[in-house]
């Protein structure tokens, strides 16, 4: 009777000399890698870049706000108005049921300090050494006062030449905010025409 054998099997060793992948496979492998690490690190900069700007318009948003309603409540009170100029300007508001004092308002161009170009309030006229308080920061030089008299039917220009004349008192800025990594985002407000309502006119 035969005795079964088992054979072992043949390895075949140029198919273990061919097995791996060839110079030309690690190289379209290492292109296409590099292609995907580049398209991910493009949407992670891209999103980093949305987030930056999201994050700066709404602090611009909620700054600007804040600061306007500030001005907004001495402007509706105030009973007189000075024009230093353009960047400038001082309220007359009441301090007590039979007393009034002055408040300063003004967009400070220089290039260094606390309050450098930002637009402030300050105690006092505008040579009062009482502390600045800053209201919106990052404004570019081009911020402006403008003052308008009364509207009167049929008068297209109803700007303000004089203090006697001035009922009205419009803001007009463009806040701005930069970073290193990514580009700067700026907008533009052109406040409401606040009403100085306890002040006389003169047209």
């Amino acid at each position: 009777m035969a005795s079964a054998t088992t054979s072992a099997p043949r390895i075949d060793r140029r198919r273990v000399r061919s097995a791996g992948f060839s110079l030309t496979e690690l190289i379209i492998a290492a292109t296409l890698s590099g292609f995907v690490l580049a398209g991910v690190l493009s949407a992670f900069v891209f999103i980093g870049r949305s987030g930056f700007r999201t994050s700066s318009l709404s602090e611009l948003e909620n700054e600007a706000r804040r600061g306007l309603e500030v001005f907004a409540e001495d402007a509706r009170l105030a009973s007189d108005i000075r024009w230093n100029n353009a960047q400038s300007i001082t309220l007359t508001v009441p301090a007590s049921a039979a007393a009034s004092t002055q408040v300063t308002y003004a967009y400070d161009s220089s290039s260094a300090g606390v309050t450098a170009g930002s637009f402030y309030r300050l105690p006092g006229d505008a040579d009062s050494a009482a502390p600045r308080r800053v209201l919106i920061h990052g404004l570019a030089p081009d911020f402006a006062f403008k003052r308008y008299k009364l509207e009167q039917p049929g008068v297209a220009d109803n700007s303000a030449a004089s203090d006697l004349e001035t009922k009205q008192i419009q803001l007009v800025l463009r806040a701005q905010r930069t970073s290193v990594a990514t580009a700067g985002v700026s907008q533009s407000v052109v406040s409401a025409r606040y009403i100085l309502r306890n002040k006389r006119v003169s047209n």
